[in-house]
């Protein structure tokens, strides 16, 4: 195969491969840690995604809110070409003007004061647990290698060890043991859980503002204030994660905005990343993140002059199209109007902003089951869950595309 494109033009080889041949490279040599929906996407562009029959659909997960800028945003495309043929990669051991300036921008833009950059959103909340157990040692004097982090049951942080070790998702956990010690699982949106469990050696609260993966679940008003008073009054980080809820998604740049509070630690990607490559960081006090010190803590491609470049720029977008303000209004609009759906088989429909999700009765089939029906109705989106489906499009989808989305939805739910 590397001989036969060496003669050959990528796109075309690419575009003249038949369904068959690529089902059989997958067989053949892709690891099968995915069960992807049966459909070959070739292209994208805005809230569309297209096959390589040139069927149309609208994309209605948008990458787990990774796409929220939509496919091939025009202003970040044009920076990515700039910034290529400027510089893309160095490594830490240098300095470089878009690392100072994408620092200043998103300190800025998440109302915190230092960075720290990685790649993957798994890696921002690895980086993240570093940071507290040394916050604890150093500063709270917790005894040596006994902190201790609260997370939430249902929770969804990455897929690394560590992180799995914490989920109550025994499909994530089944055959990687033995996991990391130092984690205390409670409930989610239920304050007097975190009570119970903080003792001397706790050093931080980790959760998720609204709990996406773990099947859309949005706590009660005012929980984050009264986990963040829990956390004054204990003298415990409270660490938010908003890799899938920052960005606009939920009708503020973050979540945690509604509340009108700040966590000590935040942990930001997906949409940082334009839908153009992974871009992460945990953002926090400046007292905190001082104690990374050299050594510590680092990454070849973290904070890469390519991915400061992106990043700078998706924020930028964010602000130039009010896209916090857009996933405001269209997440009212949208919830509206899959309420408006006249259906035994919807059990609930939870959201904020556009991150929805539509739970189905039991007895009327999966979440699994649903998304591949829509497939034939032109609509992309993902089960959580077992019975949950969620719709995260891109923010700067159009009302007449949620329109249209909603009918191809009742079309599929009908056939469920």
């Amino acid at each position: 195969m590397i001989k036969e494109l060496l003669n050959k033009e990528l796109d075309n080889f690419l575009d003249n491969l038949s369904k068959k041949e690529l089902e059989d490279m997958v067989s053949l040599h892709l690891a099968p840690n995915y069960e992807p929906l049966p459909v070959w996407i070739k292209s994208g562009k805005g809230s569309k995604m297209y096959d390589i029959d040139e069927r149309e659909y609208i994309d209605f997960i948008g990458c787990y809110s990774a796409l929220s800028h939509g496919h091939l945003n025009e202003k970040i495309i044009e920076r990515v070409i700039k910034q290529i043929q400027r510089l893309t990669l160095t490594g830490r051991h240098v300095i470089y003007p878009e690392l100072a300036l994408f620092s200043k921008v998103l300190a800025e833009y998440t109302g915190l004061e230092m960075v720290l950059p990685m790649n993957s959103g798994a890696e921002a909340v690895e980086t993240a647990i570093k940071v507290a157990r040394r916050w604890g040692y150093m500063v709270k004097k917790v005894e040596q290698d006994k902190a201790e982090i609260i997370v939430m049951e249902r929770n969804f942080h990455g897929r690394t060890t560590t992180i799995v070790g914490f989920s109550t998702e025994e499909t994530y956990r089944k055959g990687f043991g033995p996991f990391t010690p130092g984690f205390k699982l409670v409930k989610f949106g239920d304050i007097n859980e975190i009570k119970k469990v903080i003792n001397k050696n706790t050093v931080a609260v980790l959760l998720e503002p609204i709990q996406a993966e773990g099947g859309v679940h949005v706590p009660y008003d005012g929980y984050l204030k009264d986990v963040r008073r829990l956390c004054d009054e204990n003298d415990i980080l409270m660490i938010l994660d908003e890799i899938q809820t920052g960005m606009g998604r939920t009708g503020k740049p973050f979540a945690y905005m509604w509340e009108n509070i700040k966590p000590d630690l935040l942990t930001v990607g997906k949409a940082l990343g334009g839908g153009i490559m992974p871009v992460s960081a945990v953002c926090g006090k400046r007292e905190i993140l001082s104690l990374m010190t050299p050594g510590s803590h680092g990454s070849t491609f973290g904070g890469n002059p390519l991915a400061c470049a992106i990043g700078i720029e998706s924020i930028l977008e964010m602000e130039r199209k009010k896209l916090d303000k857009e996933a405001k209004e269209k997440g009212d609009y949208l919830i509206k109007k899959l309420k408006e759906i006249d259906s035994p088989k919807i059990k609930e429909i939870r959201g904020k902003g556009l991150l929805t999700g539509v739970e189905i009765k039991k007895e009327f089939g999966t979440g699994k089951k649903l998304a591949k029906i829509l497939l034939k109705y032109g609509v992309i989106t993902k089960e959580t869950h077992l019975t949950t489906v969620r719709i995260t499009p891109p923010l700067i989808i159009s009302y007449e595309e949620i329109d249209e989305g909603v009918e191809r939805f009742k079309k599929g739910l009908s056939e469920l």
